[in-house]
């Protein structure tokens, strides 16, 4: 078991997500940064799917009350195990009683605890991820107890990887989605142009920008969304769906995140700039 002795400011299980209820108006979810889970997991000789922690701006303090083994990814947030400094994306053995703490935000926005074999949290229709209105028990709460499978033995492969930090990059590549084409050429000229700031509204479901397009009048059918569709209101505001967006939506779908730029989207918080590429 893990013990959670302080929960953090929003620390969530996520897996890759639930995908075969879209249907039913069931987001996917899944951890917002899935390029940084897929290093720590693979580290860990994990499955793709194993579920890890989210932890989001400030970090718990964790207590282990087993032995395994454990690798850190995404935001860099002072981590220190035992109050000794630890890195992203090493490998480290934890014995009965070590405790891992956060400090600072130094970089990012949303840092991820792997663990050999994966959480063992309850699962809601075929995924571990936290989505409020189906699995309210994956979120993490002071006094908690996670489980996962103890690990006394283990030789990673590797133990250490150096990866392309990806937490500065502000370019997000994207495709062109089905309303593209209702742009005009003063619209497709500010979108591709220019900066935008990201808002003080921003979360699991979406983020908004500072900065408008003009207003339109372009009408459609309420479609489908995906994770990383990026919608454009009558009065010009930008919303990016992430990945508790709703599965559908009224508004001009004018371009779609690729996986990296969601993943990078999901390291910035309210006041960081970014910039649409067209790929």
């Amino acid at each position: 078991m893990l013990k959670v002795l302080k929960s953090g400011f929003y620390t969530t299980v996520q897996d890759t997500g639930r995908f075969l209820n879209r249907n039913k108006g069931v987001p996917v979810s899944g951890a917002m940064d899935e390029i940084s889970v897929f290093k720590a997991n693979t580290l860990l000789e994990n499955g793709v799917n194993d579920a890890v922690l989210e932890i989001t701006m400030t970090g718990p303090t964790l207590l282990f009350e087993e032995e395994t083994y454990i690798v850190l990814a995404g935001a860099e947030m002072s981590a220190t195990l035992n109050n000794l400094p630890i890195q992203n994306y090493k490998v480290y053995q934890i014995d009965v009683g070590d405790i891992l703490s956060y400090g600072k935000l130094e970089k990012g926005f949303r840092a991820y605890l792997a663990i050999k074999g994966g959480f063992k949290t309850g699962t809601v229709l075929g995924s571990l991820s936290y989505f409020k209105p189906i699995s309210k028990e994956n979120r993490i709460k002071d006094g908690d107890l996670i489980p996962f499978e103890s690990n006394k033995i283990f030789e990673p492969k590797i133990s250490e990887i150096k990866v392309d930090c990806f937490l500065d990059d502000t370019i997000l590549e994207v495709y062109k989605a089905p309303e593209f084409a209702f742009l005009n050429d003063k619209q497709l000229e500010m979108l591709f142009a220019k900066n935008f700031t990201v808002a003080k509204e921003n979360n699991r479901m979406a983020y908004q920008m500072e900065e408008t397009l003009p207003e339109h009048k372009i009408g459609i059918l309420t479609s489908a969304t995906l994770p990383g569709t990026v919608q454009l209101t009558p009065s010009g505001k930008i919303i990016v769906l992430m990945k508790d967006g709703q599965t559908t939506g009224g508004y001009p779908r004018i371009l779609q995140l690729s996986d990296k730029a969601i993943a990078i989207l999901a390291q910035k918080r309210e006041g960081n700039m970014v910039s649409f590429k067209l790929i």
